[in-house]
This record gives structure tokens, C-alpha cells and sequence, in this order.
């Protein structure tokens, strides 16, 4: 832009930006410019440059390598005819030292390829979408919740409150005993319930991958608050008249994080059972957990957990690779529980009425911060890069060693490691501190937090709800990893590092975000007002 000053102004005028100064003169109708290199402090980004350096160390062994590559290279060049044969004679001297060398490699080729262990493969999966008649919104949970009669006007307006600024939408499920008026907690609707849940993600997992019920081996079901006799593993091979040989195991009061802990179970079990199919069924059960006091700490619960369920199928068989969707490539669990803190922050227990319900500690989101730590401290130099490793190595030394205490802790960049993240949608708050803590942009958080809003907390299941979220937006490319993590009661928190094995196209999927993926992301307020009669 340029500006001319008037005839009758003797006043001097400059303007400046990055890239210019200009310079208005005085009296004169005439403007001059003036251009000067800009400031690379300013316009160089520091993203870029550690871009670079993330690829320099990277790469580090290939190009020092290339050099004696080309070293070795030049010096075999030189060789003649005449050398290779006067090689030869001396092996053919040396019969002995052949022998055993040959014999060597061959029994410690043989040794690898018998221990090394078995690659787990990721089939498919399926999350379970439940009838529309199901679906309750934040009006119809405040409405039922009165018509109880259960609650205090005082509790009704916490409830209505944190409902608010939870994250839920319109369109979570919830179980026809809860939404009756009145509601009919019992056996027989839990029962029903879990049914409608295991077998409808079953049903379409088998659709999906084509396999027989009589070809599965392994079998781990997980429901943390509704372990009736028989069990759910039980309820699963009785349906589906799977095998009397079957492995099937069944997890109890494990938490949110019981999914992946069902997965790391699989994933042992197959490197002992050569050629199997494993079968992991996530959920968690409401209806006879549904808690009807007025001890706030235990209506959280009310508030964020919603219907849902995932069924997994895994297979070892090197034949799956081809038509499997992902490899499993790392788990890692960290348990808390020796800390009374830790242990006692999510508990299930009776209130002052003899009412049963989950209370939530204040002390949850610390516990779940230093589980946290915890964890990635593990996770970390299995999968981040060099480059990362070495920058957190050097600033860790400086504090601890030579006690720089001016500088600052290195949170490691995971986005260097991984392109998705699945973070359990156990609330808020717990998405949040993750983004916060971990520097995920809105791109990375949007699975996570789009799950949340339309399904609500689906407990261990609720990863699977978001990995479906990536794959119907076509974010999945062959290659790309993606890291699920959980948190549960324990306290615990769990990991699991998947690799894409093919570019998911979703107009071949059928998931429960398919028919309706057009109209995500949405914005979710901060406060979402619930309109009440």
C-alpha cells in the first residue's frame, strides 16, 4: 500500500512490515520504496527445522553408510577373474571351516524363524449401532431421571449440570429398562441387554470377514460390572455353537481400559496357539448398574456412560495378512494399583443408603496423569523416532545430571510416531488434558471427541467406536499407525500400536458411521443448554 502525503505537510511518514519499509517523502507528489531482506528469525518456522532434524537423525545410518558403501563398491571393482579363483581354491582347502560356518547359519537361521514371535493380524472389527428407539437424548435423560423420583431437586440440577458441559449430543443409546418409566432394573433385562450388544457385533463381524463360528479357537470377553453365571463367554459359545476345544476367557471389574487388556490376552494366547482365529468382544453393561441415590460422586457415571459394544477378530495365520486390515504391532500396560490413591479413585461401593454405585474420586484426573507418564515413558523408545529420543535423552541429562533446572522438560512429539490417535472417550476433561499434554491439533482429537458426542462413553469399547470414525472419514492409508490408550479402575492405563496393512476405502465399509459420516465434525459447545418444561 502506498501513501502519499499532502501538498501543504512538511510531516515524514513510515511504514513497516516484515518484508518492506516504505518511505513517504515530504512535498512531493512522488513515493519511494525501499526493500530490504526479511527477518529470518521471524519468517523461518521452527516446526520445519525440527521437521529437518526429525529426518536428518532418521536417516542417519543410510547416509553414513553410502560412503563405505561406495568404498566397498570401488574396492571390489578391482577385483579380476584371477582373484575369485585363487578365493575359491583357498575354500576349497579350508572344507572344515566352510562346513561349520554353513552349518552355523543354518541352525541359527533355523532358531530365528522357530522363537521369533508370531505376527498378529487385525481381521476386522464391528461396533454395534442400536435401534433408534433407543436413542436418548439430553432432554429425555433429565425427563426419566425425574419421573424416577430417585433424585433430589439439588441432584437433578448437578446432573443436568455436568450433562451440559459433558460433551454428549443427541444421539446416544441407552437401554430400554433405563428409559422405561419406571425403569426395570433386573437379571433378565441385563441379560437382554448383553445379548443385544455381543451377538448384533458378532453377527456382523462374521458377516464381514466370512469366517465360521466353529473356526474361532479363542475366545475373551470383557464386561467390567455385569459378570453373571453363566458367564458372558459362556452366553457367546452357547449361541454361536462354538467348538469344546475353544480357549475362551471372561474379564471382570477391570474398567475402560479392559479392551486392550483383551487384546494384549489375545495376542499371548496366539503366539502359543499356531493357526488360530481369536475372537475379543469389548462392553460394559447398564442396565443393573444404574445408580438411583444422590451421592454425587456416583452420578457421574449416570451422566457419561452410554450403550454400546465392539467385537475384534485376530488372526496369526500368515495367510490372513492379505485381507487383514491392520498388524499388531506393540501393547503395553501399566498398573497403579499398590497405590492406595490410585486404587481407590474409581470404586464401586454402597452409599449412605445401601445403593450401589461407582464413585469417582477428585484425585482421577492426577492418578490418570501419572499412569499416563507412566505408560508413554514405557511406550516411548519402542516407537518414537531417534531424533525424539536423543532430544528428551539430552534435556533429561542437563536437569538431572548437571542441574539445569532453567530448562524445561522435552515432551516428546508422538504425532512423529503415529498419524491416529484412539484416546478412550472417557469425558471432557480426560480429552483435553490428553490434547494439552500430548500437543494434539483438533485433527488428531477429532475421533475421540466426535465419538463422545454421538455415542457418549461406550467404556472399553469406545476406541473401536473411534477407530471406525477414521476409517468412514478415509483417513486410513496403508502404513499408517495408529496408538489406542486406555484409562480403567485400578488404576490403570494400557496401550496398543497398530499398523495399517492396506488403505481402508470406505465406501466398501459398513460401520456405524457410514450413513451418517457426512454430517461430522460437528461443533461441540462448551455448554450445552438442556431445554426443560
Amino acid at each position: 500500500m502506498t501513501t502519499q502525503a499532502p501538498e501543504t505537510s512538511s510531516k515524514q511518514t513510515s511504514v513497516h512490515d516484515h518484508d518492506h519499509v516504505q518511505v513517504t517523502t515530504t512535498a512531493t507528489t512522488t513515493t519511494t520504496t525501499k526493500r530490504v531482506l526479511p527477518n529470518f528469525l521471524l519468517s523461518v518456522r521452527l516446526k520445519y527445522v525440527k521437521l529437518g532434524y526429525h529426518y536428518l537423525i532418521s536417516n542417519a545410518m543410510y547416509i553414513l553408510l553410502v560412503p563405505l558403501l561406495m568404498v566397498a563398491f570401488a574396492h571390489l571393482s578391482t577385483l579380476t577373474v584371477e582373484d575369485l579363483a585363487r578365493l575359491w581354491d583357498q575354500l576349497k582347502f579350508n572344507f572344515v571351516s566352510v562346513t561349520v560356518c554353513s552349518g552355523l547359519i543354518v541352525f541359527l537361521t533355523t532358531v530365528y524363524f522357530t522363537t521369533r514371535p508370531r505376527k498378529v493380524y487385525l481381521v476386522n472389527f464391528s461396533c454395534y449401532k442400536p435401534e433408534d428407539a433407543r436413542m436418548c437424548t439430553r432432554e429425555i435423560f433429565m425427563h426419566r431421571s425425574k419421573l424416577t423420583g430417585s433424585f433430589s431437586d439439588e441432584n437433578l440440577a448437578f446432573q443436568q449440570k455436568i450433562l451440559e458441559r459433558s460433551g454428549l449430543g443427541q444421539n446416544t443409546y441407552m437401554p430400554e429398562a433405563v428409559l422405561r418409566v419406571p425403569p426395570n432394573p433386573c437379571m433378565a433385562e441385563a441379560r437382554k441387554e448383553a445379548e443385544m450388544v455381543m451377538f448384533g457385533a458378532i453377527d456382523e463381524l462374521l458377516e464381514k470377514t466370512g469366517v465360521k463360528p466353529k473356526d474361532i479357537g479363542i475366545l475373551v470377553v470383557n464386561c467390567s460390572l455385569f459378570n453373571p453365571t453363566p458367564s458372558l463367554s459362556s452366553m457367546v459359545v452357547n449361541h454361536y455353537k462354538l467348538r469344546g476345544n475353544i480357549v475362551s476367557y471372561n474379564l471382570g471389574g477391570m474398567g475402560c481400559s479392559a479392551g486392550l487388556i483383551s487384546i494384549d490376552l489375545a495376542k499371548q494366547l496366539l503366539q502359543v496357539h499356531p493357526n488360530s482365529y481369536a475372537l475379543v468382544v469389548s462392553m460394559e453393561n447398564i442396565t443393573l448398574n444404574w445408580y438411583f441415590g444422590n451421592d454425587r460422586s456416583m452420578l457421574l457415571s449416570n451422566c457419561l456412560f452410554r450403550l454400546g459394544g465392539a467385537a475384534i477378530l485376530l488372526s496369526n495365520r500368515s495367510c490372513d495378512r492379505r485381507r487383514s486390515k491392520y498388524q499388531l504391532m506393540h501393547t503395553v500396560r501399566t498398573h497403579k494399583g499398590s497405590d492406595d490413591r490410585a486404587y481407590n479413585c474409581v470404586f464401586q461401593k454402597e452409599d449412605d443408603t445401601k445403593r450401589i454405585g461407582v464413585a469417582l474420586s477428585k484425585d482421577l484426573m492426577a492418578v490418570a496423569g501419572d499412569a499416563l507418564k507412566t505408560n508413554i515413558t514405557t511406550l516411548g523408545p519402542i516407537v518414537l523416532p531417534m531424533s525424539e529420543q536423543l532430544l528428551f535423552f539430552s534435556t533429561l541429562v542437563a536437569r538431572k545430571v548437571f542441574k539445569m533446572k532453567k530448562i524445561k522438560p522435552y515432551i516428546p512429539d508422538f504425532k512423529l510416531a503415529f498419524e491416529h490417535f484412539c484416546i478412550h472417550a472417557g469425558g471432557r476433561a480426560v480429552l483435553d488434558e490428553m490434547e494439552k499434554n500430548l500437543e494434539l491439533s483438533d485433527w488428531h482429537m477429532e475421533p475421540s471427541r466426535m465419538t463422545l458426542n454421538r455415542f457418549g462413553n461406550t467404556s472399553s469399547s469406545s476406541l473401536w467406536y473411534e477407530l471406525a470414525y477414521s476409517e468412514a472419514k478415509g483417513r486410513v492409508r496403508k502404513g499408517d499407525r495408529m496408538w489406542q490408550i486406555a484409562f480403567g479402575s485400578g488404576f490403570k492405563c494400557n496401550s496398543a500400536v497398530w499398523r495399517a496393512l492396506k488403505t481402508v476405502n470406505p465406501a466398501k465399509e459398513k460401520n456405524p458411521w457410514i450413513d451418517e459420516i457426512h454430517l461430522f465434525p460437528v461443533e461441540v459447545p462448551k455448554v450445552a443448554a438442556i431445554k426443560t418444561t
